[in-house]
């Protein structure tokens, strides 16, 4: 989806496109995030939208996004996984070691995890499959939801203030995030296998 179409759909339905684009971004259905999230702190530099009210359908649409993938793997995850995990190389043994491990790191999993695509689309499934308490995972999800949103439309902002960007573009920023992190990963997992190698 080019930036014409984004700024097109953003200009026929207002705030609530914001809304539906994260919230199918985050249940799983292809969306632009990051660059999207970008893209509306430039357009909030040229006062094409309010910073406030992009923040607040932002937030919301993560937000929600996060509370129906939650349902949608708390009510039918178990069942489906009972049905078709076979198929997909996942057993009862692994899943229940996947449950430990999660439950142990389920701050960090799911906080950090806005910043991991894929890894995002998952949590909230997993999280309802693994019954966090939902109190728990609303705390965890609304922060989460703040610290991904706010940090790239304010980055948006800012460097569109500093660099002349071309709006055209900016769909490639959420190329460039992926390989990042994916450079990043790789580094970990390098350092920890040298460590280990030490040992």
């Amino acid at each position: 989806m080019n930036v014409e179409t984004i700024s097109h759909y953003i200009n026929v339905y207002g705030y609530i496109i914001i809304f539906i684009f994260l919230f199918f971004g985050i249940v799983g259905i292809p969306a632009p995030e990051e660059s999207l999230l970008f893209f509306l702190g430039i357009l909030i530099l040229h006062n094409q939208l309010s910073l406030i009210l992009t923040l607040i359908f932002s937030i919301l649409g993560a937000f929600i996004g996060m509370l129906t993938a939650y349902a949608f793997g708390k009510i039918l995850g178990n069942s489906f996984i009972s049905k078709y995990g076979k198929y997909i190389g996942i057993t009862n043994q692994r899943l229940e070691k996947v449950k430990d491990r999660y439950s142990n790191n389920v701050h960090k999993s799911i906080i950090l995890g806005f910043y991991m695509p894929g890894i995002r689309q998952i949590n909230p499934y997993f999280a309802g499959i693994t019954k966090i308490p939902f109190l728990k995972f609303v705390i965890l999800s609304l922060i989460g939801a703040i610290i991904w949103t706010v940090p790239f439309i304010l980055g948006g902002y800012y460097s569109g203030k500093v660099f002349n960007i071309n709006p055209k573009y900016v769909p490639y920023l959420g190329v460039l995030f992926l390989f990042i992190f994916l450079i990043s990963v790789l580094i970990n997992y390098l350092k920890k296998n040298s460590t280990r190698i030490r040992q």
